[in-house]
């Protein structure tokens, strides 16, 4: 699949969404004062050949969001844990926290200007909030490895929605190999309903993920808009993830599930050392991804998650050892 850029101030507008010959084209960079912004902060970055930094950010994506789905499956596998939407919850708390100490310490970041308006981040924050709380909701009714495909299949419609959105423009063949992908969740899907002990339940978990998958479509598309409009990465990541700790923080504490989570980790040390591992390191993992997002474009960051999926995948059957069906090969 070609890799497309947003595009690039220097470029005619009418030729942004075209994709380059090349496997990969330029490196979008932000508008105004975010130019030199992304410059100071990524010129290292910057002076190597474009497919190596879509190669570093990748490594670095798939390295970090590894050891994060790890621990993601750690913590929902400990005896009496049952908080699933915690796990979105400290994610959130981590991204927000790191984001805004880098941007009030660094100096490039200090006195910029925010780029996009409130209400934008407001939509974004809606669509984080729905991925992330029912996507981790959803393992308390499906196992690890079915919301890792399902997860996978965003891949159709955030191509849709870039055509809608962004106005990029895909091949047969490019939709064809997405909907492999989905093909490859059908039969995924079927082996856990044939081994599942109660398909109620999965049909809430099935439900939840569902939810969590449209909305994971939309962020990505609407996070490259925001980008067009010369936000930085850091802008982005504060602002959205922000709004969303507000709402989350009012959705948990009437639940009980953050008063419930913090008597839990209070009494298992296991517990509260993967939390404080999780949440730190879920920053450094959604930077790359947002990175990625920023210089190649929503579909892009998609493709690369998809792959690294593949890897997930692997390794919680390797490291959480579970039932296995021949479908799920």
């Amino acid at each position: 699949m070609c890799i497309r850029t947003v595009g690039s101030s220097s470029t005619p507008s009418k030729e942004v969404n075209k994709c380059s010959k090349d496997t990969f084209s330029q490196p979008c960079s932000a508008a105004s004062s975010g130019d030199a912004t992304t410059q100071t902060r990524t010129g290292f970055l910057n002076s190597l050949p474009v497919q190596f930094q879509f190669l570093i950010l990748s490594l670095a994506m798939f390295t970090f969001f590894g050891v994060h789905n790890i621990l993601q499956e750690a913590i929902s596998t400990l005896p009496g844990f049952s908080y699933g939407v915690m796990l979105g919850y400290m994610e959130v708390i981590g991204v927000t926290t790191c984001s805004f100490l880098e941007r009030t310490f660094n100096s490039s970041e200090k006195d910029a200007r925010r780029a996009a308006p409130l209400k934008a981040y407001l939509f974004l924050t809606t669509c984080l909030i729905s991925s992330s709380a029912c996507s981790t909701a959803a393992l308390n009714y499906i196992n690890f490895p079915t919301k890792v495909i399902f997860r996978s299949c965003k891949l159709i419609p955030t191509m849709i929605l870039s055509t809608i959105m962004n106005k990029r423009h895909f091949t047969t063949g490019e939709y064809l190999a997405a909907f492999g992908v989905c093909m490859g969740l059908i039969f995924f899907a079927a082996a856990d309903w044939q081994m599942a002990s109660d398909a109620n339940n999965n049909l809430v978990g099935y439900a939840l993920i569902t939810i969590s998958v449209i909305a994971d479509s939309i962020l990505p598309n609407a996070q490259e808009k925001l980008f067009k409009m010369g936000s930085t990465r850091l802008e982005v990541t504060l602002y959205s993830n922000f709004f969303s700790l507000i709402a989350m923080t009012g959705i948990t504490f009437f639940s009980g599930d953050l008063v419930g989570i913090i008597r839990h980790a209070m009494s298992d040390r296991v517990l509260l050392t993967y939390m404080v591992v999780f949440t730190a390191i879920s920053y450094v993992a959604v930077s790359s991804y947002m990175e990625i997002v920023k210089r190649f474009g929503g579909v892009a960051g998609a493709v690369v998650a998809t792959a690294r999926k593949g890897m997930t995948l692997c390794l919680s059957f390797l490291l959480f050892p579970k039932a296995f069906h021949c479908y799920y090969v």
